[in-house]
């Protein structure tokens, strides 16, 4: 089974399930009652009759007073009830929530910031998010990793290439009964860390690049990123330095428009023409690439 598409099947049911289980969100109020309904008051009612009413229900079934399991659960649903309607801003997140059942999530937030945010520390809650927004991430990394990864062991020229290095490594002795399926499960290990697999699309998955790490390190990032503009800017704006080689290396990169990758994978003399060419500079670059389209159509 693919597992890129597993983990997005898992994630695509996990967001059914939670859809289907959300109930309306006066709900998360008073249950499946109505609040008024159990106080016996209208919508219209003031503070003075909820409040009346709360006690003569309280009086009713106590359970001091009514031994009765069902009224002992009714009694703590009515004071439920009255210390939500009691409060004139939580009253009136009640009354939207019933007015307005579509809006499940805001309701559902508005109800947890006013009963529980004050006891939640709200940098808690930022650290929780990056550690399951980075256990995620590092997740789907491992698996687009080992899809890639089992991918180019499938190809002939991989399992060629891991045959050329066993018989280099016995010296060209190997066994004549062994193909290329048949070799050893840990000497293939050991092999495949020696070569240069190249992954597309896929990189083995890293601490440092996590979106909690990130975060953490985002005072260092900033902060190394402006000494380097400066250092820059001193060196290239102010005293007009001539451009290091890994500079124009990185301009030239920038102005072709190519990844790290495909910039890495270019040979060492194509790299010094088109480092030579200054293509930073847009007429360089224009005519550099007249001359490919003029190259292209004479092939043609």
């Amino acid at each position: 089974m693919n597992p890129v598409r597993w983990t997005e099947g898992i994630t695509l049911v996990f967001i059914v399930v939670l859809a289907l289980l959300v109930k309306p969100s006066s709900a998360i109020y008073c249950g499946e009652d109505d609040c008024y309904d159990l106080l016996g008051v209208t919508q219209s009612a003031n503070s003075s009759e909820i409040k009346k009413a709360y006690y003569k229900l309280s009086l009713k079934h106590h359970p001091d007073k009514n031994p009765d399991p069902e009224s002992k659960k009714l009694f703590v649903k009515i004071a439920n009830a009255y210390e939500i309607l009691k409060d004139e801003a939580t009253r009136a997140q009640y009354d939207y929530a019933i007015e307005h059942p579509e809006e499940v999530f805001y309701n559902t937030a508005r109800y947890y910031r006013a009963y529980y945010g004050h006891k939640t520390d709200p940098r808690a809650v930022l650290v929780g998010l990056f550690v399951i927004l980075s256990a995620f991430q590092y997740m789907n990394r491992v698996a687009r990793y080992n899809e890639a990864i089992a991918m180019v062991k499938r190809t002939p020229a991989y399992k060629n290439r891991l045959k050329a290095l066993e018989l280099e490594r016995t010296g060209g002795v190997t066994n004549k009964k062994k193909g290329h399926k048949q070799i050893d499960k840990k000497l293939e290990e050991e092999l495949s860390k020696e070569l240069d697999l190249q992954i597309k699309g896929a990189e083995k998955p890293s601490f440092w690049e996590l979106l909690g790490v990130q975060f953490i390190l985002l005072p260092y990032t900033l902060s190394k990123l402006l000494l380097w503009y400066s250092c820059w800017v001193w060196r290239y704006n102010v005293k007009k330095a001539p451009y290091s080689w890994e500079d124009a290396s990185y301009l030239t990169q920038k102005a072709l428009r190519l990844p790290p990758d495909a910039w890495t994978n270019i040979d060492g003399s194509t790299k010094e023409d088109l480092v030579r060419r200054q293509m930073w500079e847009k007429q360089n670059l224009d005519n550099y690439f007249a001359e490919l389209r003029k190259e292209s159509k004479r092939r043609r």
